[in-house]
């Protein structure tokens, strides 16, 4: 939904006394306001349903799984804030070079903001509801141009705001998903942007608690896709439809993670599903299963956030997590062939969820920086040097 004069109005009142009151509060002890006007944020929330993959019988451990990998040390984990169960990151250039990194907390109502070269706390935004600038369960998170996207799980929709003031722009999404996770944002212009989230819907629970994927003939809408077209006078979001295979190969039974790839019309979607096999779908950029399925046997955990280094000559590499409770491991591909390049892991990150790669030099990291969520309490960074030397990769597109 574009929205109408009187909520921008409370949003730019909610997002300004969000940034001063974080601005005069340590970051050590700082936490995420409420709006007092709002009824619903005050009111005691519900218990949080579990996440579709949150429960596996039998937890297999990176100890004992037997991955080739090497050891690539982290530049730095931040400061590790339990209760907020970060998810996913996102980084984004402030006009005066400072690099930030966004990151969803599910359980903290709204973002965590890092320095993305030190991972300094800087602040946190938002607060629990479903006003503008409010959230409920913030899950996937992306960075395109100077707009923040993030998905709300249980408000079912998609917030984009304006960087830097985090203004509220659009919300979307309400009408068509059930249970969206992750989301991918293409930009044709600066003003013409479509996004694709994945909806994780489910079909009931079993005996255990475990969510039931639906049945295949019911999988054809695990993808939604949103076209956007901003203005100063009016933001629009259409809904243009939803896809998903519905046979056994193609399906996505438990999905999250989805990146596309322009230049080799792909879009990698990650199937976390572990009864039937998770590992990653390859779709071309319509929508349609492309008849491949990448990782499948390799991934011994659950294969969780994905991103990729890009060179415009159309080479480059994927990275895909595998994500053991004790150690994540991130497998890395050809961008063109999906051959394996290797594997790592850090000292420290385990148990990630999101992930996101800063291919643009920063003060720290002249050729870009690799965040992973690290057990839902932190975002660990990694040198793209110390990968690339680690897994004989290129550093540098030239």
């Amino acid at each position: 939904m574009n929205l109408p004069a009187s909520f921008r109005l409370i949003a730019v009142a909610v997002v300004l006394s969000l940034l001063g009151a974080c601005a005069a509060v340590p970051p050590a002890t700082q936490a995420p306001a409420a709006a007092a006007t709002d009824t619903a944020a005050s009111a005691a929330p519900a218990p949080a349903a579990r996440e579709p993959d949150e429960l596996i019988a039998h937890e297999p451990l990176f100890a004992t799984a037997n991955v080739a990998h090497v050891i690539v040390p982290e530049a730095f984990v931040t400061a590790e804030t339990p209760k907020d169960n970060i998810d996913s990151p996102a980084s984004w250039r402030a006009p005066d070079g400072r690099l930030w990194l966004f990151a969803t907390a599910k359980e903290g109502g709204g973002l965590v903001i890092y320095d993305g070269d030190t991972g300094t706390t800087l602040r946190t935004a938002g607060s629990l509801g479903d006003m503008p600038g409010q959230f409920r369960r913030p899950n996937g998170i992306a960075v395109a141009g100077n707009r923040l996207y993030v998905v709300e799980r249980d408000n079912r929709r998609v917030q984009v705001f304006a960087l830097p003031d985090l203004l509220p722009l659009i919300m979307f999404g309400n009408e068509q998903l059930q249970q969206p996770y992750g989301l991918w944002v293409r930009e044709f212009a600066a003003d013409d942007v479509e996004v694709i989230i994945t909806d994780a819907y489910m079909a009931g629970e079993r005996a255990n608690g475990d969510d039931v994927p639906p049945p295949l003939p019911e999988l054809g809408r695990r993808m939604q896709r949103y076209r956007l077209t901003f203005s100063k006078e009016l933001t629009e979001a259409k809904h243009v439809g939803a896809f998903g295979d519905t046979t056994a190969a193609g399906a996505i039974r438990i999905p999250e993670s989805i990146v596309g790839d322009i230049a080799h019309d792909r879009l990698l979607i990650s199937e976390e599903d572990t009864r039937t096999g998770t590992a990653v779908r390859e779709y071309d950029l319509a929508g349609k299963y492309r008849g491949r399925t990448i990782g499948l046997g390799t991934f011994k955990a659950q294969a969780e956030g994905i991103a990729l280094w890009q060179c415009p000559d159309g080479s480059g590499y994927w990275l895909m997590t595998d994500q053991f409770k004790d150690r994540s491991v991130f497998h890395v591909y050809d961008r063109e062939t999906f051959e394996p390049a290797g594997a790592f892991v850090g000292n420290t990150v385990a148990n990630t969820d999101g992930v996101w790669l800063h291919q643009g030099a920063t003060t720290r990291f002249p050729d870009g920086v690799f965040y992973a969520v690290h057990d839902d309490r932190a975002v660990g960074a990694f040198d793209w040097r110390d990968i690339a030397r680690a897994l004989k990769l290129h550093e540098r597109c030239d």
